[in-house]
């Protein structure tokens, strides 16, 4: 049965991060990590426009996240929410219509969807997922983070979608060709979630969620193939008899769940 959640990953990677979710007639837009004209086109193909959003949510500074910040708020006005910290660590934040900062309060509610954030561990200022709630259904953002804490469990809690960090194979990881260095980094509990994390993650979670998005595939340690095998070996593995609608994020495209 179809849900009140819509979600359209525009682009999800190392290259670049922007997801619409959308309940009813509101619409936010989860990190501007492209340029504008990708996501203008990308929110074209979900049948909405750039004034059709009601505001940009970040969840951390990193240039992947936010490069399309600067170009997308002068053109639109959107207004922007991040915290305070991340505010301060953004380089991009002089380039950013003064106009549209908006400091993120603990939670808050627009067109019916009440927004709230809990922290995640990643090697940024103060990275966080998101929590949607649209009458009686829950959509979790949760890429960038380094460890499953219990400020993720309690929030993922009940969701009925759920976008997803699975961003790399461990074993392609540790015998790819990235220096040692940036391994620890990826492996670290402030680096990224594996396809393995992300598959206990789900399977250890009190309700399965109706839909699932694998976000953030690595291009270099991962396969579209090999997330979706893995999270669905562990689900079975734990017993659940519940395998949700599983999608996978891309880099280049579009990827959603109408229809």
């Amino acid at each position: 049965m179809k849900g009140s959640f819509e979600v359209a990953v525009l682009a999800s990677g190392s290259k670049g991060n922007a997801t619409v979710i959308k309940a009813g007639d509101t619409a936010f837009l989860v990190d501007a990590g492209i340029s504008c004209r990708r996501i203008t086109n990308g929110l074209k193909e979900f049948g909405l426009h750039p004034y059709d959003l009601s505001g940009v949510l970040i969840t951390h500074e990193h240039k992947d996240h936010v490069g399309g910040l600067p170009v997308l708020s002068r053109k639109y006005k959107l207004p922007v929410f991040a915290n305070e910290k991340t505010w301060q660590a953004m380089e991009q934040r002089s380039q950013i219509e003064r106009s549209c900062h908006r400091f993120l309060p603990a939670d808050f509610s627009l067109g019916g969807i009440t927004v709230s954030s809990f922290p995640v561990s990643h090697d940024a200022a103060s990275p966080v997922g998101y929590s949607f709630i649209y009458k009686e259904e829950k959509c979790i953002y949760l890429t960038d983070s380094g460890f499953v804490s219990e400020s993720i469990k309690l929030a993922a809690r009940d969701a009925d979608v759920l976008i997803i960090e699975a961003n790399h194979d461990e074993e392609m990881l540790k015998n790819g060709p990235y220096p040692a260095m940036l391994k620890e980094r990826i492996l670290s509990t402030r680096g990224h979630l594996s396809n393995t994390a992300a598959g206990w993650f789900l399977a250890n979670l009190p309700k399965m969620p109706r839909e699932v998005f694998l976000a953030h595939l690595s291009e270099e340690n991962n396969l579209p193939e090999l997330a979706l095998e893995t999270v669905q070996k562990i689900i079975n593995k734990s017993g659940c008899t519940v395998m949700p609608k599983i999608f996978i994020g891309s880099q280049a495209g579009l990827v959603h769940n109408l229809g």
